[in-house]
């Protein structure tokens, strides 16, 4: 089944004249409705008259992460504030989440392009689905839940946690699809069979998996142990939210609803677009949305694009899994960490010092686990115990407040974590993903 199949499976002509004609309505109207956007094509040279086409999408700037946070909370908006009907937001680089604005029409077109991903996934409307995403500012539990609805699904709204919980709900209700991250459904499995649950035994029969990056190591072995298909979606938050993108039962490549999300793939270096097949930077055009449409977003995720049609039948680009990332931003849980949020705080606690190291873990069928070493100064561990278990709280406290996750703090001495002549590694991602 496929939701929207004269879209899905159109021409790449027929495909390229609604693209083009969705673009040229949209530039004058961010032009006229969002002074940063008319700065930033003005300072182009480009004026809404002179985008004709699709093709001319390359004379358009770039806009990035940056933007979005030397502009928040609603200088990127293109609709006034009394239409836009809810507002997302998920972690920042420093101080400044990245926010999101949906007028009603936007959620309404997320409810479609979600529903458009769970039927390439395989469902069928009148399924029942359990939606194991967080549900509030985090995009994961609302944008699967919209598509839910849309679709005519049966929805458990689980959210995260509370795995026995989520275990029992499963037996009850078999739902025969699971949606949440896929180190989370591995974690269930452990669960389950502490429980003396066998997960090839489960009702799920199609996993719906994202918000994290994973290998197809790991796909396989979800595969094995609950007996079931599992397929990756896509999204960010500055898009829409999950439902950019979305494999379908054949695995090969994820299927960009590119009527609504115009990809790029580009040299980042050179900002040149690469040929087919070749991996560069995802560029992505929000063609159609109202609050807070995008022009040319830069999503920093490296990827490759393919568009021979699939043996499912549709005919929209593929991309590949996310091969890697131009920024050093990590995804721990569904959440955006990077070095320099962790930076942030500890430059505001005396007694730290300028260096410090981020560890990422992931135990067999555990949830990711992020370590914190920093180095203080050697008055601390020469002092009593009690002042460097307290220092040591109030960054975890801090740390935790930032990024919405709880991470282990390690205080140790001066000159103990590796320097480095050139970039020093912040990161140490142990994850075999």
């Amino acid at each position: 089944m496929i939701w929207k199949e004269n879209v899905e499976c159109a021409a790449r002509a027929d495909l390229k004249e609604l693209q083009s004609g969705y673009l040229r309505k949209l530039i004058p109207y961010i032009y006229q409705n969002c002074a940063v956007y008319r700065r930033k094509l003005d300072a182009a040279g480009v004026k809404p008259d002179q985008i004709k086409s699709i093709d001319d999408i390359k004379r358009l700037p770039i806009t990035t992460k940056e933007d979005m946070r030397d502009n928040y909370p609603y200088g990127l908006f293109s609709a006034p504030q009394d239409q836009i009907a809810e507002i997302h937001v998920s972690s920042g680089t420093t101080g400044n989440p990245t926010l999101v604005g949906y007028t009603k029409d936007d959620v309404k077109l997320w409810g479609e392009v979600m529903a458009r991903a769970f039927c390439c996934a395989g469902a069928i409307p009148g399924d029942t689905i359990q939606i194991a995403y967080g549900y509030g500012l985090f995009t994961g539990g609302l944008g699967a839940h919209y598509g839910a609805l849309e679709m005519g699904l049966r929805i458990l709204p689980t959210s995260s946690g509370q795995t026995a919980r989520q275990l029992k709900l499963m037996q009850d209700f078999k739902p025969r699809i699971i949606a949440c991250t896929p180190s989370y459904v591995l974690y269930m499995a452990e669960e389950a069979k502490t429980l003396g649950i066998d997960p090839a035994k489960g009702n799920w029969k199609i996993g719906v998996f994202g918000a994290e990056p994973w290998s197809d190591a790991m796909r396989n072995e979800i595969e094995h142990t609950w007996n079931m298909l599992a397929t990756d979606i896509y999204g960010l938050s500055e898009i829409i939210g999950p439902g950019v993108a979305q494999e379908c039962q054949h695995k090969d490549g994820l299927h960009v609803f590119s009527d609504v999300f115009y990809p790029e793939i580009i040299d980042p270096k050179t900002g040149q677009e690469v040929p087919e097949g070749e991996s560069g930077e995802l560029v992505i055009t929000t063609l159609t949305k109202q609050g807070i449409p995008l022009i040319r977003y830069g999503t920093r995720d490296i990827v490759s694009i393919r568009y021979d049609k699939c043996r499912c039948g549709r005919t929209s680009p593929r991309i590949s899994k996310i091969k890697g990332r131009t920024d050093d931003m990590i995804v721990v849980r569904g959440i955006n960490v990077f070095p320099s949020q962790i930076e942030h705080v500890l430059v505001g606690i005396e007694g730290t010092q300028p260096h410090y190291q981020i560890v990422v873990d992931r135990q067999a069928h555990q949830l990711d686990e992020v370590e914190v070493l920093v180095e203080v100064e050697q008055r601390f561990f020469s002092d009593e115990i009690k002042r460097l278990n307290e220092l040591r709280d109030k960054i975890k406290k801090e740390i935790a407040n930032v990024l919405s996750i709880g991470v282990k703090v390690t205080l140790v001495e001066p000159k103990t974590i590796k320097r480095s002549e050139g970039k020093a590694q912040r990161i140490v991602d142990k994850r075999k993903l």
